[in-house]
């Protein structure tokens, strides 16, 4: 029986039945793709951080698959975001993206882009995010694009929006009897500054109640090359544990009103039969530090500052687990494509997770390289981790499988030596796969010393979230 007979069938069925006439699922799986914006990879109760309130996503957690080891590739520009999702849309290395130097002929074609990629494999393609920082020409390629910045008095709110708004579409394609599966990709600008959520949701956090992470410091040791870009500049130097257990509540806020709001997609989409047939994915743009080894961006390469990413995969025929693979975001493009059944367009550099999400592999590479702008550069394999800041020739190995936090550079131990050249030249290796040309050493390194600017007054936290913690309530959220 084709797709068409059963669907209906099914319709007359439930006639027959009194029932309601739900949608019936379309053969290929529905995505919906939640891709948050400066999401630590830690960013969920389930994910490890047990101060945080996150039921509806601790649940895709529990039945999916997660990888724990993913990344963006990194960034020439302070906006981490921007490489990022246009390295998403187009499936490229950041060194490859359009407008990159090495960028091919076909990567700036709309016809390569992801939205357009599945259309072409009958898919509806649904967007609604931030505009800003974002890969505009990716964005314009969805059949459907809302723009949602969540700026102003809106910031609060813009969870709330995005739910009316996905809970809209949703119900309107079992109005419309839409056959084609649906490309769904939300966007919001949460949990990035200004970190303002609904005031039920700040009652959640008291600063004064918010552990530090182990890894926090009130300033970094040496100047990484990026030490006052705007991110930087959100809290005082030196950092005090107070402003961060603020900044700490004001961001867990955030993500507990997203994560409600979220739930509330999840209802729709089993109200409206469509639950069974989608494959959904959790991810976010960058990290961010939020004062740990004295940063607060996402401009460093920390294994919980600017590149590491949450990720997580739920659907039909996806083994709920844990997978250690070194995976990048833009693998998410020929895995999509992998499950959709669509064509890969050439100069695709992604590899598609779903042999992974099978069970027929346990890894799609051996290492995984990162980088920032000039000034630093990272390679990591299983276990060991090597960051090199040209800049000011420092260099620093750690041991993850002992140290995840990275608390103790083995780089300058003698009994490391061997380490520090393995994985320089495994560094090496990777950079010249991805065609980054940037060197590992320059002539006359500058000094490593650094002094914070007394110029520079830090952005005070958002009025919502001092107002919150000083009136701490148990009230549910609605």
């Amino acid at each position: 029986m084709n797709s068409m007979l059963l669907r209906c069938f099914c319709w007359c069925f439930c006639i027959f039945l009194g029932q309601p006439v739900l949608y019936v699922q379309a053969a290929a799986p529905n995505i919906l793709h939640i891709h948050t914006d400066d999401h630590r990879a830690d960013g969920l109760h389930a994910l490890g951080n047990k101060v945080l309130k996150t039921p509806h996503l601790d649940q895709l957690v529990q039945r999916g698959m997660t990888f724990t080891c993913c990344y963006t590739q990194g960034s020439m520009i302070g906006a981490v975001c921007t490489p990022s999702r246009t390295m998403l849309l187009t499936g490229r290395s950041w060194q490859r993206i359009p407008k990159a130097p090495g960028a091919a002929t076909n990567a700036d074609d709309p016809a390569t882009f992801l939205p357009r990629v599945l259309a072409a494999a009958n898919y509806q393609t649904w967007h609604l995010g931030k505009p800003g920082n974002a890969f505009t020409p990716g964005i314009n390629a969805f059949e459907t694009s809302i723009a949602d910045a969540g700026t102003g008095d809106s910031r609060a709110t813009s969870s709330r929006r995005m739910a009316d708004r996905s809970i809209e579409f949703l119900k309107a394609r079992v109005a419309h009897k839409e056959s084609r599966p649906f490309y769904m990709y939300l966007a919001p600008p949460v949990p990035h500054d200004p970190r303002v959520a609904e005031p039920e949701f700040h009652q959640l956090y008291r600063a004064d109640d918010i552990p530090l992470s182990p890894a926090f410091m009130p300033q970094h040791p040496w100047d990484n090359g990026e030490m006052t870009v705007r991110d930087e500049q959100l809290a005082p130097w030196p950092r005090t544990p107070q402003n961060t257990r603020q900044q700490l509540a004001d961001y867990y806020a955030c993500l507990s009103c997203l994560d409600h709001h979220v739930g509330r997609i999840f209802e729709a989409l089993q109200q409206t039969g469509q639950w069974d047939n989608t494959l959904i994915v959790f991810s976010a743009d960058n990290g961010l530090s939020l004062g740990e080894h004295g940063l607060f961006g996402k401009q460093n390469l920390y294994e919980f500052g600017g590149m590491h990413v949450p990720l997580v995969i739920a659907g039909p025929g996806i083994r709920p687990g844990k997978s250690a693979a070194l995976v990048y975001l833009m693998d998410l493009f020929p895995t999509f494509t992998d499950i959709a059944g669509a064509k890969l367009p050439t100069g695709v550099e992604g590899r598609s997770l779903k042999p992974l999400l099978d069970g027929q592999q346990v890894a799609v590479r051996d290492a995984l390289y990162t980088g920032y702008r000039q000034c630093m550069r990272a390679v990591r394999t299983e276990r060991w981790k090597l960051i090199r800041y040209p800049l000011v020739d420092r260099t620093q190995l750690f041991d993850l499988s002992v140290d995840p936090l990275e608390l103790s550079n083995l780089a300058a131990q003698p009994a490391h030596a061997s380490r520090v050249a393995e994985m320089t030249a495994l560094l090496q290796r990777e950079m010249a796969a991805y065609g980054d040309l940037h060197p590992l050493t320059v002539t006359t390194p500058q000094p490593a010393e650094w002094t914070p600017p007394k110029e520079i007054k830090p952005q005070a936290p958002s009025k919502q979230g001092q107002r919150a913690n000083k009136r701490p309530s148990s009230k549910t959220p609605r």
